[in-house]
């Protein structure tokens, strides 16, 4: 495949949401909005134990209560199945085969479904409802100590190795040898977790706010047996997702709940349940060792990192892979590993494994740098590779250094004096810092659907989901281009899983996945047009499959690349730490909107600055559960402590994607945290290697040491 020729027409052109009056009007409907005639309430009833087994639940007294219809739990509920593999590959995790059995792996399991008339009387009666535990010992304690931590492999190896890591390392005239860690994490988007499940005509009608309808109705119809064309999956507007929103309990006790009473029921997470419910990025401790010479370069490199997982299901925070693909060295390795806990599933949650390994590595490399008296920016350079670090194979574009030089020319790098703790601003020490960021850029098989219809215009149907980053809005331009029509002529419907397989939104491939699919659709209509056979009533209609395509693409490293910049004030008497401006340049592929292509790279960095200074969930060891589960005791960046923050990009097409688009949904967030951290230690002197950078934690570490 060639290169995308010129920017013609749209593509590249700044445009408004599409759907953004709806938007702000509330036209738009969102999934606990829509009105169904009959329809009762759901609430789910979460464990207060942390480890044990249901004894009973007492459901009587509760069916008694106003307007409740039924109490779901482990000896009412239908069973359902839960041995199969889902459209990602990989089984369920077994939390959404709710009410199954009588075990309890960790508090905030759900035990049961209210459901009633309103949604008032379902959560009256929820919080009414007593259930007995037998409960037993649990184990939350996670520390570079375990010794049942075992390596797992996820969407990529646990373990690579390349080279003789010890003897390089004995041979490096500097070392650097730390740990870093991150804290427990949550995505809390805006809009929270809802679905309503309907049968309508013998079909199964669930409206979710989900990243992905055709995963969601897949994964429906194998748990529920049903056959998959009895079932759809709708989910128009999203507010948020992050990772966060793919199959999760309140869908099947949706559904549960509406086959029993054979009426629509609609059941919302709560601010407090999606805690639990949700899942959540994992905490990682990570070991960084690097091995240079005098000059920086690298000699051996190695990334361990541990994170947990529940006893129920296995998943890891693949945080050492971002190294795989970052730096050179004659000798590398790099391991995940993961301990079971009685604690709730992480999940995916924006640039997994990337964001806090992005944090241990860069961190790691500045440390490295000042060893060496050598300027970080040079330092990366200087360990830029040819090819693959570990696979060896060839890069579709990298532009990381080009990145570097535009972001040092923008944000006044070369003025920087090196020393830390050289600048003040009355009682604020002041420090710039600086970080590399990666992500993978990745395409998924997908279906698209184009309609030319008689009036002249054009509908795209595809089960694409825009969770708030304007994909809607891209897919409308990149339509208009392939079809060389004006965007006023396109419609772009999606979030209907009744319109065929599609990627979902996440791995930032979602507008990659579904560009790719228009793109040929696009071309086939065109063809059929040009036939001059006319329009008929109906319109004419081709459909697309990107299948085979994107199997046949040639093996190669495709990764978006970013330089992150951070200036940073330190109040050395209370310990607080500002952030003053930031910048981020990158190199993501071809832009399709750059107005909601600035937001999402800026809103990945506000979200750094989050995960630098702020965000940090705490788990009770007695209960097992979150201390201050909501947005009151998580705290999260908020308008006062978002600086001055500019995005831009580097022209960088991927010369192997039909419209050149790598994605930008997760770059924006990778390596911001580490730039912010890296500019407290030249503000300070003092290194922190552990997130977020709280108060107390700069005061107990003082300033002008050597290490914290």
């Amino acid at each position: 495949m060639t290169a995308p020729t010129a920017l013609r027409g749209a593509v590249g052109t700044a445009h408004a949401r599409v759907e953004g009056r709806d938007k702000v009007t509330g036209a738009a409907r969102y999934a606990a909005e829509i009105p169904f005639a009959e329809l009762a309430h759901g609430w789910l009833v979460l464990s207060t134990a942390a480890r044990g087994r249901i004894r009973s639940v007492e459901a009587g007294p509760v069916l008694d209560m106003p307007g409740v219809l039924t109490v779901l739990h482990h000896g009412t509920a239908p069973r359902v199945d839960s041995e199969y593999i889902g459209m990602l590959g990989v089984p369920p995790d077994p939390s959404v085969a709710l009410f199954q059995n009588d075990r309890v792996p960790h508090a905030g399991w759900p035990v049961a479904l209210v459901v009633a008339e309103t949604s008032e009387q379902a959560r009256e009666a929820a919080e009414a409802l007593v259930v007995h535990y037998e409960e037993e010992p649990h184990d939350i304690g996670f520390d570079a100590g375990r010794t049942d931590a075992y390596p797992v492999d996820g969407h990529m190896p646990a373990v690579t190795e390349k080279g003789d890591l010890a003897a390089r390392l004995a041979e490096s005239a500097v070392v650097v040898d730390a740990e870093y860690t991150t804290p427990e994490e949550h995505h809390n988007p805006m809009e929270p977790h809802a679905a309503t499940a309907r049968w309508d005509g013998g079909r199964l009608d669930v409206v979710d706010s989900n990243q992905g309808s055709t995963w969601v109705a897949d994964e429906l119809c194998k748990l529920f047996s049903l056959d998959p064309a009895s079932v759809r999956v709708r989910s128009e507007h999203v507010g948020g997702g992050f990772g966060s929103k793919g199959v999760r309990a309140h869908q099947v006790a949706a559904v549960m709940a509406s086959t029993l009473l054979q009426r629509p029921v609609r059941v919302v997470l709560t601010r407090r349940q999606m805690f639990s419910l949700a899942g959540y990025r994992s905490p990682t401790i990570q070991r960084v060792r690097l091995g240079a010479d005098p000059d920086g370069r690298l000699r051996a490199l190695e990334h361990e990192s541990l994170s947990l997982t529940s006893t129920v299901y296995e998943f890891v925070e693949p945080s050492a892979g971002v190294a795989r693909a970052m730096y050179d060295a004659d000798a590398h390795r790099t391991a995940n590993q993961v301990v079971r806990l009685d604690v709730p599933t992480p999940t995916w949650m924006r640039a997994p494994g990337e964001a806090p390994g992005s944090f241990a590595l860069e961190s790691a490399l500045d440390e490295l740098a000042e060893k060496c008296r050598i300027d970080p920016i040079a330092l990366r350079v200087r360990n830029e590779p040819g090819t693959g670090p570990v696979s060896g194979l060839p890069f579709s574009s990298r532009n990381l250094v080009a990145c570097f030089e535009e972001g040092a020319r923008r944000f006044g790098w070369a003025d920087r004096d090196p020393r830390p703790g050289m600048r003040r601003d009355g009682r604020w020490l002041l420090g710039t810092g600086t970080a590399a960021a990666s992500f993978p850029a990745g395409a998924g098989p997908s279906t698209a659907a184009l309609t030319a219809e008689a009036d002249g215009s054009f509908t795209v149907r595809i089960a694409a989901s825009d969770i708030g980053t304007g994909a809607r809005t891209a897919l409308t331009l990149i339509a208009a281009d392939a079809l060389e029509t004006a965007p006023e002529r396109v419609r772009v419907r999606i979030g209907d899983s009744d319109f065929g397989p599609a990627m979902i939104a996440g791995g930032s491939m979602g507008t990659r996945s579904w560009a790719w699919a228009i793109t040929v659709a696009a071309g086939e209509l065109r063809e059929r047009l040009a036939a001059g056979n006319g329009i008929p009533p109906e319109g004419v209609t081709v459909r697309s499959d990107t299948t085979a395509a994107i199997g046949a693409l040639a093996q190669k490293e495709r990764h978006s690349f970013g330089a992150q910049f951070a200036e940073v004030a330190v109040d050395a008497g209370t310990g607080e730490v500002r952030v003053r401006r930031m910048l981020g340049i990158f190199a993501a592929g071809r832009i399709v909107n750059p107005l909601t292509a600035r937001g999402q790279l800026v809103g990945g960095m506000t979200w750094g600055i989050s995960m630098a200074l702020h965000e940090e969930a705490v788990r009770d060891r007695v209960s097992g559960g979150h201390v201050g589960a909501d947005l009151a005791g998580y705290h999260v960046a908020s308008h006062a402590d978002v600086p001055h923050i500019e995005a831009d990009w580097i022209d960088d097409p991927d010369p192997d994607d039909p419209v050149g688009i790598k994605g930008i949904g997760e770059i924006g967030i990778v390596g911001a945290a580490a730039a912010i951290a890296n500019a407290v230690r030249h503000a300070t002197g003092v290194r922190h290697r552990s997130l977020p950078i709280r108060p107390d934690r700069v005061l107990a570490a003082g300033t002008g040491a050597q290490d914290a």
